[in-house]
């Protein structure tokens, strides 16, 4: 499916990757970023900050399996497979040869450090948006016990009819979009439910990529967190990823979770500043 929106061309369809059918938008023209959202969320939720990329990046956005408009997730994911699910979904839209910037918010940070720790040649630059910190990953329960009793249990919740009843309704009361109704599919609260239930595995898998894998030399690296007042801990702790990592730290406030729609200019200046510029007359927005 092809469409022409205000900034750019817009490219969007499915493309099979890993034989699930994946949902992917192209947006602009440019240098090319990559963004990904957190835990249960779609690729509208990156609405707000696409117009202020398209004129300088292209942009690509896609729905991992089970989410937004993708089809049913077939394997509870880890971190490397999501990092190799970036790669070969770049490959099949035709934009797997320059390198790009690779951006992650909350769970997706997890996924886009890893795509730059495995495939340091494919990035030009590392944007972490209010990413999910970990410093002493861990888990209680077997992997495999914690699958099984999350399908089980997605089953359950599914036969009851709790996700039509009142998904909908709970996204649109946290966090509004035209979008909502996909929350009452069962297929969405399934792979939400599996992405929660192997959250501490994904952290200890990174954790793992960290102390083998460098991040890509000469890469830019941005840490983005969000502050709407109360405590400091949680900048403290985004501070000393930052750190880390040796990256830039940015603050975007005030500002929720979902910096992406609270700050969707904060979000763009990271992005490009993380990145190539196209041409001269190309600036932040903002």
């Amino acid at each position: 499916m092809t469409t022409f929106v205000r900034h750019g061309f817009t490219r969007a369809g499915f493309v099979r990757v890993g034989g699930v059918p994946h949902h992917v938008e192209v947006t602009g023209r440019g240098p090319v970023c990559v963004l990904g959202a957190g835990l249960g969320l779609g690729w509208f939720d990156w609405d707000p900050v696409v117009p202020l990329l398209a004129p300088h990046r292209t942009v690509v956005r896609f729905d991992r399996p089970g989410l937004g408009l993708s089809g049913h997730a077939r394997v509870a994911p880890t971190v490397r497979d999501e990092a190799e699910r970036i790669v070969r979904v770049l490959d099949v839209v035709g934009l797997g040869g320059a390198p790009v910037t690779a951006v992650g918010h909350s769970l997706a940070g997890f996924h886009m450090e890893a795509f730059a720790r495995l495939f340091p040649e494919r990035t030009a630059g590392l944007v972490l948006v209010d990413s999910s910190v970990e410093e002493r990953p861990r888990t209680l329960l077997p992997r495999g016990m914690r699958v099984a009793a999350t399908r089980a249990c997605g089953t359950l919740l599914c036969t009851t009819g709790l996700p039509r009843a009142v998904g909908p309704a709970l996204r649109r009361l946290t966090a509004p979009t035209p979008w909502a109704w996909l929350y009452g599919s069962s297929r969405v609260w399934r792979a939400a439910l599996m992405e929660y239930v192997t959250y501490g595995d994904t952290a200890r898998e990174l954790a793992a990529l960290r102390r083998r894998l460098p991040l890509p030399e000469g890469a830019p690296v941005t840490v983005l967190a969000a502050y709407g007042g109360g405590s400091r801990r949680w900048l403290g702790r985004q501070r000393r990823l930052a750190h880390a990592l040796d990256a830039s730290f940015r603050v975007a406030a005030p500002s929720g979770h979902l910096v992406m729609r609270d700050r969707p200019a904060e979000v763009a200046r990271a992005v490009l500043a993380a990145g190539p510029t196209p041409e001269p007359a190309a600036r932040c927005p903002g």
